[in-house]
């Protein structure tokens, strides 16, 4: 699911939940056309979602993160007001009960298993680098990694295995500046289904006045392939506009 808050006028969030892959792409606060970046990067990504073996999974969505920084670089290479955009990127792309994790950026990807819930992304913040920056309001949210097009802009990629009764989650910092771990925590496990967990998610993210966009991709984890039964679902900017 995903809205654009209680503040906001836009929502700059886009996502994706395919067969093999899931993405999150937050863009940036402070930047003009965030949506246009998130969107681009989303889109891009999107191409890949193909059976791909267990040992290229890493090589493929890397091969993804650089066509989707590639498509933000031509988008600003056309239209110089766009120069400045960025985006956040939290990927998975699957085969069988693999996964690779690609992840730049604030945006987070969770693991909910045997009841303890882990965050496997680190934020790629300043607060995350510097002592006492997250004291500092005005340097607690700047980003230190981000896609905008540039060439030095890489993710983290790591190859990962996923159990049965795992349960995954995929989030903008919309929701994790306002709802903390514990809550997060408690919502994913008392909750059965991945629409009523989101529900949750959201009813707590209003609750904490819902100030930026908000975006959640959940993955339950069965004895079969992880995947989106229904085909593609697509979120917030990168959603078909509707008439």
């Amino acid at each position: 699911m995903s809205s654009t808050g209680l503040v906001r006028a836009a929502n700059e969030d886009s996502g994706y939940a395919g067969r093999w892959l899931h993405a999150i792409a937050d863009g940036m606060g402070g930047h003009p056309a965030g949506d246009v970046a998130s969107a681009t990067v989303i889109k891009a990504l999107a191409r890949y979602d193909a059976p791909s073996p267990v040992g290229a999974l890493a090589a493929a969505i890397g091969a993804a993160v650089s066509d989707a920084n590639a498509a933000i670089r031509r988008q600003t290479e056309a239209d110089p007001a766009l120069r400045t955009m960025g985006t956040t990127l939290t990927a998975m792309l699957w085969a069988g009960h693999s996964y690779a994790l690609a992840h730049i950026g604030d945006s987070r990807a969770y693991l909910l298993r045997d009841n303890r819930l882990r965050q496997l992304t680190e934020d790629h913040a300043l607060a995350n680098l510097v002592a006492n920056a997250s004291t500092v309001p005005f340097l607690a949210p700047v980003m230190t990694r981000f896609l905008d097009g540039r060439p030095d802009r890489s993710p983290d990629i790591s190859l990962r295995q996923a159990r049965p009764g795992d349960r995954y989650l995929l989030c903008s910092d919309g929701l994790t500046a306002v709802v903390p771990d514990h809550a997060i925590h408690a919502a994913l496990s008392a909750c059965v289904g991945i629409q009523e967990a989101a529900g949750q998610l959201a009813r707590l993210t209003d609750g904490g006045g819902a100030p930026d966009n908000l975006t959640v991709i959940l993955v339950d984890v069965d004895s079969t392939q992880p995947g989106h039964p229904q085909g593609p679902a697509w979120l917030g900017a990168a959603a078909p506009a509707v008439d």
